[in-house]
């Protein structure tokens, strides 16, 4: 028999490939192009993810902490949290500037009597204000509270809306905050530190669990209000870990954002072969250098690339029901508060990790723009209705169940008046209100008590560590192993401090 040159017997291999058929290839690649495209699927939708037990195994490091696997190529692969969550996503309505517990959630018939007096003595001993000088009398709200819902919340006549949903949601009454400052503060209620430079909880979310959104970023932010928040960009930044857990903020009309679209006169295969040539010189420019930051560059561009075709459907609201528009209170096309919230909705469900809106601008020391009277007012009616509503729509759909969603500021306002053009409210970290709904929550719940001023806890106190410690507990990290090795040291984003609160767990 002839010996087959290397020649021969490529031609002979090419015969017996033509000669195969569609059906006779899929047949004999049970475990080829047919399984893995199968696991591919699978893996995005988190189905082929580790099961929890393995991924502690292989994902936690020794004592120190956890050392979550991230894939260069794909940071955002779905990961399996450390133990079995309760919530997959987080929607953050983030009211930024300090919004009134008095006027809004925490009546206080004590303080309405004691209106016009000086606080008692030795109350603002040794405490620390932003503006007050230590003149001040205390300040009554004015607004008409009633006792909702089987849990008894006093609810503001301010927020009509939230009525719907006082039983789904849980009254954290107790919070208290280290930050005093509008920056800082929301640095601290976001970071869990008042100093640029440590991760948001929407990128250690990401970065935790990576995200089964395949065309859009795990980690949205949406912005309304007249202006944006003190802090920025830093509110949502990555800090130390990789920036493809950073936030990225979209427009809530038109453009998602800007310059997404394809330049006048470029086809998609041209657009196509331009992203190739750059990820090229990105890849070489990666294989020379070994910085990582150069692969969440080549990320960037094919994540964009996608966005092309997923961002304006995502953003046309056009095929929502009249009856959804009007539940949110949405024009669309018109950038608002409830745009976002509508908006929020649609990205959770196409994957979104973590989404946070910001509402400025909820400061009411009592100026001209920033009082309890018309501007106050104002805030109300551009967040009541649309808060409710993504409650109620999520809860409609079956989202709520493992999503959680949190209504808060960085901050209260003091039982003092503060006078400026009105008489307004101070910043306070000492007691305020936030709630929080949804993902393993204890719904219809009020959780902690201040005092007959409202200047203090007096039970069930929560420190934004706790809040933090809780949040990521529902989405099963432990806080306190949940680490990022930097500069020699194992950061969280609890810091060294917090507590899970039970109480408010189902």
């Amino acid at each position: 028999m002839e010996e087959l040159t290397p020649r021969k017997r490529q031609a002979l291999e090419m015969q017996v490939t033509r000669a195969m058929t569609r059906r006779h290839f899929f047949q004999n690649c049970t475990l080829g192009v047919g399984a893995m495209a199968l696991n591919l699927l699978l893996r995005q939708d988190g189905f082929a993810a580790q099961a929890p037990a393995q991924a502690k195994a292989s994902a936690m490091g020794a004592s120190s902490g956890s050392a979550i696997k991230i894939d260069p190529a794909n940071p955002l692969a779905p990961r399996p949290p450390m133990f079995p969550a309760k919530a997959k996503r987080v929607i953050y309505l983030f009211m930024a500037g300090g919004p009134s517990q008095f006027d809004l959630f925490d009546d206080k018939p004590k303080l309405r009597e004691l209106s016009g007096q000086a606080p008692p003595p030795g109350l603002l001993q040794g405490k620390r204000f932003a503006f007050l000088k230590g003149n001040e009398t205390l300040l009554g709200s004015n607004r008409v509270f009633e006792k909702v819902g089987q849990c008894g919340m006093s609810l503001s006549e301010l927020l009509p809306h939230h009525k719907k949903i006082v039983d789904e949601v849980c009254w954290l009454h107790g919070m208290t905050t280290d930050v005093f400052n509008h920056g800082p503060a929301k640095l601290f209620m976001n970071a869990g530190f008042q100093v640029p430079g440590r991760p948001s909880m929407g990128s250690w979310l990401t970065y935790g669990l990576g995200s089964i959104a395949h065309d859009l970023p795990g980690f949205v932010v949406l912005q309304s209000g007249p202006r944006g928040p003190r802090g920025g960009s830093t509110l949502w930044s990555s800090g130390f870990l990789p920036t493809s857990f950073q936030g990225v903020p979209f427009r809530s009309a038109g453009d998602a954002i800007l310059d997404l679209r394809s330049p006048q006169g470029l086809t998609r295969q041209q657009e196509h072969e331009f992203y190739e040539t750059v990820e090229g010189l990105n890849q070489a420019h990666l294989d020379a250098t070994g910085d990582p930051e150069i692969m969440t560059r080549i990320n960037a561009y094919e994540t964009a690339f996608r966005m092309q075709t997923s961002a304006p459907e995502l953003m046309d609201l056009s095929k929502e029901s009249a009856e959804t528009l009007a539940l949110y209170g949405v024009t669309p096309g018109e950038p608002s508060f409830a745009n976002n919230c509508l908006l929020a909705r649609r990205l959770v469900e196409r994957g979104v990790r973590f989404v946070q809106l910001y509402h400025t601008d909820w400061d009411h020391h009592g100026d001209k723009q920033n009082n309890l009277g018309d501007s106050l007012e104002l805030r109300c009616r551009q967040v009541d209705q649309a808060s409710a509503a993504l409650v109620l729509d999520l809860k409609r759909r079956g989202l709520l169940d493992d999503t959680l969603v949190i209504w808060g500021g960085e901050f209260g306002r003091t039982p003092m008046g503060e006078v400026r053009a009105t008489i307004g409210r101070d910043h306070h970290i000492d007691a305020f209100t936030m709630w929080v709904a949804g993902g393993g929550i204890k719904a219809g719940t009020v959780h902690g008590t201040t005092d007959e001023l409202g200047f203090g806890v007096i039970d069930g106190k929560t420190h934004v560590h706790d809040l933090h410690a809780t949040l990521l507990q529902l989405l099963g990290f432990d806080h306190k192993r949940f680490t990022y090795r930097f500069q020699g040291r194992d950061f969280r984003l609890t810091d060294v401090h917090g507590e899970v609160v039970p109480q408010i767990l189902t």
